[in-house]
């Protein structure tokens, strides 16, 4: 099987760009491929409040409603904070965009640097958090936990290559599945508790070893902002919606903040209706949906399976989001600009390859734990929450002749936001500082750092290649070297192709490592009456490249003007494993050649049948 051929077997045939147009999304299906990730955390960010909480005891797991409450009025604060976003730059582009036009280039990369990294993150904190649910459910799986998470990740990549709308179609039952399996739980708990159910839980012992303190409250409110990770993506992806485009992420927008809102918020007073403590063998989740319908009830394993699911391709957010991100970026010079481009399938595949290889990295060094990658979460996400958001203010207020007075109640809108962000971004990072935000925290000015040197790279190249500096253009002088390792076919073509060029001067170069053999290629060059003189050069201890190196650079200092010209006569085999049977000395001065400045290495291939 050919490469293409496995390659449209995994992926589907290449699409022609006239059918981009074709690839953008409905609404309904917009918010499986951009709300899944900030919906999935309904699973787990209730657990991660109520882990911290039973530091202090269950008697302060009461707490994780009040708790669960401010972070609604955040993400609602946060959901308003983006339609204005959205409305400003429907071009898409988010966080990075809104600081590049508004605050500067610093606070652009450091946005743009934290939203990658975040994205990353979450692929990592997803795939693992769906592997645990499964897992809760089938402890028998629990010691293939890295495995299982690493499939899901090829699967997610090789489902997000074959491109956004396919994508889209194939996550969007999972996602709505899983909306109606914890809607359900969550309303029947109710139901249950207010008709006076007794509730059979299978409470697991908590320990109290800390007070209850304002930091530790504040420690489980950073856990739970878990939640809020992933709504930015709708605004970097703004143009992957069906016109019009602004109008319909701002309504998909509103959708997954009521969606997301209320889930979570039901998920957590339901815990603590029912007295439900973290436990490492079983989820919230499934502690919850176990007492509310039984644990052989066909539903159990219905909310587990659609939850590893929902989780899992959460990650698919990243993969939408991350892409978009990068494509932008790059095409500012701050990434590599093969991230720029479109791929086989109208998906930006190199960005999808290079997330998952990042996230499968995390996966991998952090054993598909959530509680080890959740600490290195959201402070990246909140960072471009912030970030956008005084940019945002900037904004309106460079707009206020044009928009009048209505400019400030926008502007006190993401002011507020900012504010709200900022706040968090600081309790985010200094509560989970020791359990691993300083990686985060170090991980960003690397990388902004990197983005700088990657744009000062490419400025440096586009200034070198402009034509501006271009006076007149030289005649070209070609002073060639022929290498000769023996008189055949081969070198025949070489020599001629090397005086039809009309140089300055031709050299042929033979190295010696065999005396019989270089008498055999002198007698044998004579015959031939090329009319240039062999020159050959003495190995005693049989080595070609060096020998060859040394005289090109005598050659190279001797010249003046022209241009060295090397030419290498060599053959191309017809079966891949003839390569493994001869030598790979041109591909080695090819390689080592090609960075002199001031030479150029031409191949004469003879193919072999």
């Amino acid at each position: 099987m050919s490469y293409q051929t496995l390659k449209q077997l995994l992926i589907g045939r290449p699409l022609p760009t006239e059918r981009l147009a074709e690839e953008k999304l409905l609404k309904r299906y917009a918010l499986p491929i951009f709300a899944s990730d900030a919906l999935s955390s309904t699973a787990y960010a209730t657990e991660e409040i109520l882990i911290v909480l039973a530091l202090a005891g269950a008697g302060a797991l009461y707490l994780s409603f009040p708790i669960a409450t401010a972070i609604a009025i955040l993400l609602a604060t946060v959901v308003i904070s983006y339609r204005q976003l959205i409305l400003a730059y429907p071009s898409g582009g988010g966080a990075y965009v809104v600081s590049k036009e508004n605050l500067g280039e610093t606070p652009s990369l450091i946005a743009g640097a934290s939203l990658l990294v975040d994205y990353s993150l979450t692929v990592a904190v997803s795939i693992s958090a769906g592997v645990a649910a499964i897992t809760s459910a089938f402890p028998l799986l629990l010691p293939y936990n890295e495995d299982l998470a690493v499939i899901a990740l090829i699967i997610l990549t090789i489902a997000n290559l074959r491109g956004v709308r396919e994508s889209s179609r194939i996550f969007a039952t999972p996602t709505y599945a899983f909306i109606l399996g914890l809607g359900v739980t969550v309303i029947y708990g109710f139901f249950l508790y207010l008709t006076g159910h007794k509730f059979t839980v299978s409470s697991y012992p908590v320990k109290a070893i800390e007070p209850i303190t304002l930091f530790l409250i504040l420690r489980a409110f950073a856990s739970g902002c878990a939640a809020l990770t992933g709504v930015e993506a709708i605004s970097n992806g703004v143009q992957s919606f069906r016109p019009p485009e602004a109008q319909n992420a701002r309504v998909t927008l509103v959708i997954m903040g009521l969606i997301l809102g209320s889930l979570f918020l039901g998920t957590t007073e339901l815990a603590r209706i029912l007295k439900v403590t973290p436990s490492p063998v079983e989820t919230v989740v499934s502690q919850i949906t176990r007492a509310v319908f039984g644990g052989k009830h066909f539903f159990y394993y219905y909310v587990q399976i659609t939850t590893m699911f929902i989780l899992i391709l959460a990650a698919n957010t990243s993969f939408a989001g991350f892409p978009n991100l990068a494509s932008v970026m790059a095409n500012d010079r701050y990434m590599p600009r093969q991230l720029r481009h479109r791929g086989f399938r109208l998906a930006y595949s190199n960005g999808i390859i290079i997330l998952a290889v990042f996230a499968g990295i995390l996966i991998l060094v952090f054993g598909a734990s959530t509680n080890r990658l959740i600490p290195l979460y959201a402070v990246g996400v909140f960072t471009g929450f912030t970030l956008s958001q005084f940019g945002m203010v900037k904004h309106w207020y460079g707009l206020r002749k044009q928009e009048g007075p209505a400019w400030w109640h926008r502007a006190a809108i993401n002011g507020a936001g900012g504010v709200v962000t900022l706040i968090v971004t600081l309790v985010l990072a200094i509560t989970k500082f020791i359990d691993g935000a300083w990686i985060v925290l170090i991980i960003i000015p690397i990388l902004v750092w990197m983005f700088r040197r990657i744009h000062r790279h490419y400025v440096s190249v586009a200034e070198q290649l402009t034509l501006e500096q271009l006076k007149t253009i030289p005649a070209v002088k070609h002073n060639i070297v022929v290498l000769v390792s023996t008189v055949h076919l081969g070198t025949v073509l070489a020599i001629r192709y090397a005086q039809s060029l009309n140089p300055t001067v031709i050299r042929a170069i033979h190295v010696n490592i065999d005396d019989a053999e270089t008498e055999n290629v002198k007698k044998r060059w004579e015959q031939m009456r090329f009319g240039i003189p062999l020159e050959v050069l003495e190995s005693p201890y049989r080595d070609v490249i060096g020998p060859i190196i040394g005289r090109l650079r005598q050659i190279d200092i001797e010249m003046t003007d022209d241009i060295m010209t090397v030419i290498i006569p060599e053959f191309v085999v017809s079966h891949w494993w003839g390569y493994f049977l001869h030598n790979q000395t041109a591909l080695v001065l090819r390689a080592l050649l090609f960075f002199w400045p001031n030479a150029v290495v031409i191949s004469i291939p003879q193919h072999l049948q």
